[in-house]
């Protein structure tokens, strides 16, 4: 079994409890649909037990099949170099189908952020080293499509059926 390389840290993107005994992390693309399919599953993980659960969203575009993948997690991150990553998340997930420069430039502007600066760390590839962090951690723990999920360090494989993630989280807390 895979386990996770590079721990969760200050580096990451986290919501729920960050001092949650249970840490889950994914690492996904914002144009695979299979992390779209997962997406609800882990928002209601979260409001079912974020007092208890830490998830952590690292990037792993798979630019090959998913040509969009990329410059969706670019969005993501300069959203979330100004406060907003979260919501920059949830956004794209939600408008997996219409990913693209129209929905990039709608999304900041509904956050309140400047569109020129997006343009501009797109062309100047301002966020590629924490992306590529974050696909050569997840290369080293194993990684090899996505999602990927760790379930307190172990990787956990969920095949299609993402439900058995909530309840593996639900068993781990009764164990408790």
């Amino acid at each position: 079994m895979s386990t996770l390389r590079i721990p969760v840290g200050s580096h990451d993107h986290v919501t729920g409890n960050p001092e949650a005994s249970i840490v889950l992390v994914e690492y996904g693309d914002y144009q695979c649909p299979w992390c779209g399919q997962a997406f609800p599953v882990v928002q209601r993980l979260l409001a079912r037990h974020g007092r208890d659960v830490a998830f952590a969203f690292r990037h792993f575009p798979l630019t090959e099949a998913h040509p969009e993948a990329y410059n969706a997690a670019v969005v993501a991150e300069y959203a979330g170099a100004q406060g907003h990553f979260w919501q920059a998340h949830r956004a794209l997930f939600e408008n997996q189908d219409a990913l693209g420069p129209e929905l990039y430039a709608e999304l900041i502007q509904s956050l309140g952020l400047d569109v020129t600066g997006l343009q501009q760390a797109l062309d100047t590839d301002a966020f590629d080293a924490r992306i590529r962090n974050d696909m050569e951690g997840g290369i080293r723990s194993g990684v090899n499509g996505t999602p990927s999920f760790f379930l307190n360090g172990q990787r956990f494989d969920t095949g299609d059926d993402f439900g058995t993630l909530l309840d593996a989280v639900e068993q781990l807390l009764q164990s408790r």
